[in-house]
């Protein structure tokens, strides 16, 4: 069997045959397979024409035992093996994976299976999924119908510790994201969570600490799956590569409007397949049941409950978490020194339908300080001239620079030159050898991330920064002022109040880092 060029070390889970003892670990297949054995199977295949990566194999494999231990341990052998497989991998199952080793199979667990989780279906068939979690039955059963082996919980905390996890996908409800994300990490898990990451400042905070500290570990995304359209570089080279001149400002918008006056009252009681104590989960208040939080469609029933403020963060976190993503990723931005937000009169129940937010950014290394801007439920920033109309764009963005304007949507984009010096001259697009490549499909870019070098183009430090930003903006709206924010410190530097809405209390017995 001819084996690959490059270096591939992977897991078979067999059990490795009697053989020659060495050091305490167990070799066979010395010949022409190019295979070496080590405990409990672990098979390590390597290119024959690679002398150097087989001497460090060899190395690896007759390490003498040392007096004080007379066996080689699974570390110290995996630490010389990585040293001869560029890109090793090792899942928290034990399997060892690379991205020249896709018939290793991802064990995944699903939490939610209805809804944004059957978007998920089809890139998971090449895995396996061993462990579906729904609190409600009859998405739990529908799940199963496509993964029958995966052993079913209506609990997500159990579902977590189910042995030999190697990733999680969370398609839960937003006001429990950032504890499925944290529990995941904590355990060692890969994770892809749909959007946003987060219901407050500090769960975000939380989260993206927890994960820059896994980061040469774990692969992570957060499901902001229009990335993935090749606009998304298009726009990011014209603002980068100097086709507006120099940035100043940028603005984002959505005009989606769901307006309601407040919590739904108390309405018959819950399907007797429906936990609802579990869909709750570390909401503090006690919210009663009513059947309209559970009366959308699959992949938009969030619109029956994400407007109210313990159960999301409105637009905010929906369409904003896509549209501010479309200008997120063109700028390089961390997060913002102030927030302030103006709307309609704030409801201690639900989150407001029209809304402007505006952040200050510091400059970086190609661009100087800049001002980011969100507008929502008819709020909209001014046209760059009589010819445009913004509001025809539902969902947009608009760069302003020292020579023009970019407006785009997700599919496309224009390019509006203004001033006396806008003759373009000054813009040199990008040869095509230097053109960003198009990433593919969003959900598999985490699948072959989970076994090969951990990149995403949304993970939790891109992802986290974003969603804090936009829920300080929320905290600006509820005080009514402009604040000061230490981003360093995560702290509101200017007023008390804003300070303390930051976070939040939980039910009893719920904890983010469980």
């Amino acid at each position: 069997m001819d084996l690959p060029a490059t270096a591939i070390i992977a897991e078979r889970l067999v059990k490795a045959r009697p053989s020659q003892q060495t050091g305490g670990i167990k070799r066979h297949c010395r010949g022409k397979c190019g295979e070496l054995c080590s405990p409990k199977g672990v098979v390590l295949s390597y290119a024959r024409d690679n002398i150097a990566q087989r001497k460090e194999l060899d190395k690896a494999m007759s390490t003498k035992p040392s007096k004080k231990n007379k066996s080689v341990g699974r570390r110290d052998f995996l630490k010389s093996a990585a040293v001869a497989g560029a890109g090793l991998i090792i899942l928290p199952s034990g399997v060892l994976s690379g991205a020249n080793a896709p018939s290793n199979k991802l064990n995944i667990a699903m939490i939610g299976t209805w809804g944004r989780g059957e978007a998920h279906f089809g890139a998971l068939k090449s895995e396996n999924v061993v462990a579906l979690c729904d609190v409600n039955e009859d998405h739990l059963a529908f799940g199963a119908q496509h993964f029958p082996k995966a052993q079913k919980y209506v609990d997500w905390r159990k579902c977590l510790d189910q042995k030999g996890l190697d990733a999680v996908v969370c398609c839960t409800t937003d006001f429990t994201h950032a504890f499925v994300a944290n529990w995941a990490l904590n355990r060692g898990l890969h994770i892809y969570c749909e959007k946003p990451l987060a219901n407050t400042v500090e769960e975000a905070r939380v989260v993206r600490a927890n994960y820059l500290k896994n980061k040469k570990k774990l692969a992570t995304q957060v499901g902001t799956q229009r990335h993935e359209i090749e606009n998304f570089n298009r726009v990011r080279e014209l603002v980068q590569d100097g086709a507006i001149g120099e940035l100043q400002a940028v603005f984002a918008w959505g005009d989606r409007k769901i307006p309601r006056p407040g919590y739904l009252p108390a309405q018959g009681e819950p399907p007797k397949t429906l936990h609802y104590d579990l869909w709750l989960g570390p909401v503090a208040a006690d919210h009663p049941y009513n059947p309209g939080y559970f009366s959308g469609g699959p992949g938009a029933n969030c619109l029956s409950w994400n407007m109210y403020w313990d159960f999301g963060s409105g637009q905010i976190g929906d369409m904003g978490s896509h549209t501010m993503d479309l200008a997120w990723n063109a700028i390089d931005a961390g997060l913002p020194t102030s927030a302030e937000g103006t709307g309609e009169k704030f409801n201690p129940d639900v989150t407001p339908v029209e809304l402007t937010m505006k952040f200050e950014h510091p400059a970086n290394d190609w661009r100087k300080a800049i001002t980011v801007s969100w507008y929502q439920g008819g709020a909209m920033p001014n046209s760059p001239g009589g010819m445009i109309d913004l509001r025809r764009i539902g969902h947009g963005v608009m760069f302003k620079g020292s020579k023009g304007h970019l407006v785009a949507d997700f599919d496309s984009r224009v390019l509006i030159p203004w001033g006396g010096g806008a003759d373009m001259t000054y813009y040199k697009p990008r040869t095509k050898d230097k053109v960003i490549p198009a990433m593919g499909n969003f959900q598999q870019e985490w699948i072959k991330a989970c076994k090969g070098n951990l990149k995403t183009s949304c993970d939790f430090d891109y992802s986290g920064k974003m969603i804090e930003q936009m829920l300080l903006g929320l905290v600006a709206y509820r005080v009514g002022e402009k604040i000061q924010y230490d981003g360093q410190a995560g702290k509101v530097t200017n007023n008390a109040k804003a300070n303390d809405l930051l976070k939040r209390e939980y039910r009893q017995g719920w904890t983010l880092n469980g």
